[in-house]
């Protein structure tokens, strides 16, 4: 029996407003990459929180927006996205975005690494941001 989670932790005072219409776009998400949900996992923090990861776990001593740990099996997806929602605002106010859309953006990057894409390129990452923006798109025909 295959088991559909998505979850939604917070380390932090952020809470996730309409966390259903994310559930069904992520499931949706990953069903259109041929994919299949198993347990995943988004757990919100601050940069501290996620420094502390990247250096622990990455040996990567920088702030970072997003974290993702890949414990998928075949085609079914599994595993936990640590999102820094500090470097989220940050950032959507460099990109000149609302924070809800620059979330909506990492947390469908966390997806699309655990559905195989890469950004180490520059070619991988030009795949990587037509492919957000892509997914992006599907969120918006939920509501």
């Amino acid at each position: 029996m295959n088991e559909e989670i998505i979850n939604f932790y917070s380390e932090n005072d952020f809470e996730l407003e309409g966390v259903s219409g994310y559930e069904t776009w992520v499931k949706k998400v990953i069903a259109s990459e041929g994919k299949k949900t198993g347990e995943i996992s988004f757990i919100f923090c601050d940069d501290e929180y996620l420094l502390d990861i990247n250096q622990k776990y990455l040996d990567h001593d920088t702030y970072t927006d997003i974290i993702s740990f890949d414990a998928s099996v075949g085609n079914i997806l599994n595993g936990d996205i640590f999102i820094s929602t500090q470097r989220v605002e940050e950032n959507a106010g460099t990109y000149e975005v609302t924070f809800t859309e620059e979330l909506k953006r990492v947390i469908i990057h966390g997806v699309l690494h655990f559905c195989g894409y890469k950004d180490k390129t520059t070619e991988q990452e030009q795949i990587m941001r037509k492919k957000e923006e892509e997914k992006m798109k599907m969120f918006h025909v939920e509501q």
